[in-house]
């Protein structure tokens, strides 16, 4: 937060350039709130970085925390494909669960 507070200017200006730019004739809000959270976040992780997210616990590493992101897009889609990525991330994922639950 101090470094945006510190680079303020130049993010308000970035922002409302980014948010000037968007056309978005869609009437669907969620496609709206897409485009603003994406143009928001973009500028933030440009001026500040991004930070990765943190386990609870010590044993889950970074690669474990991506296929759960992974697994959780594929969660809601009722698709034939959509199953099946889902059934294949989440065996991939008790897999190296139970690996590193071992070490």
């Amino acid at each position: 937060m101090e470094k945006l507070y510190a680079q303020r200017h130049s993010v308000q200006d970035t922002l409302e350039a980014k948010f000037g730019a968007i056309v978005c004739e869609s009437v669907n809000a969620e496609v709206r709130w897409k485009n603003i959270k994406e143009c928001l976040l973009d500028t933030i992780s440009d001026f500040v970085g991004k930070v990765e997210k943190r386990a609870r616990k010590p044993w889950i590493t970074q690669e474990m925390i991506s296929k759960m992101d992974g697994r959780r897009k594929w969660k809601n889609i009722n698709t034939e494909e959509g199953k099946r990525n889902y059934r294949r991330l989440r065996k991939e994922l008790k897999r190296t669960t139970k690996k590193a639950e071992k070490e």
